[in-house]
């Protein structure tokens, strides 16, 4: 059974940095899509970064900038480094896997422009990590 558990949410001042962590356990995570999302009160989920199975990258556009995504197959981990944090940063914070979606598929379902986030794309989800960014 594979499990996600995120950490490291918290609360900061505009500016600040903070870095998530996703442990997964139960498979590796070499051969998956990974991703990382967030969802506001009120708003959508969306998608933010991902890392595919051939370590290929992609970010959302107001996001790329400040974020990055990368992994460590040895610690079997996902990890988010946010930089700049804003006030409309603020949400909760999700990471997701899937081993069914190739590089292609993988940065599509978590980072295409003006596409819904379909939390069907990935079989496996954390059960997230707030974050809270002060102005």
């Amino acid at each position: 059974q594979v499990q996600l558990v995120e950490s490291g949410g918290g609360s900061v001042q505009g500016g600040e940095s903070l870095r998530l962590s996703c442990a997964v356990s139960g498979s590796t995570i070499n051969g998956f899509c990974m991703g990382w999302f967030r969802q506001a009160p009120g708003k959508e989920r969306e998608g933010l970064a991902s890392i595919a199975s051939d370590d290929s990258t992609s970010y959302k556009d107001h996001v790329k900038d400040r974020f990055t995504i990368s992994k460590d197959n040895a610690k079997n981990t996902l990890y988010l480094e946010m930089n700049s944090l804003k006030a409309e940063d603020t949400a909760v914070y999700y990471c997701a896997a899937s081993d069914n979606l190739d590089p292609r598929l993988c940065a599509k379902a978590t980072t295409a422009p003006m596409r819904r986030v379909e939390e069907a794309d990935f079989e496996y989800w954390g059960q997230g990590t707030q974050v809270t960014v002060s102005s």
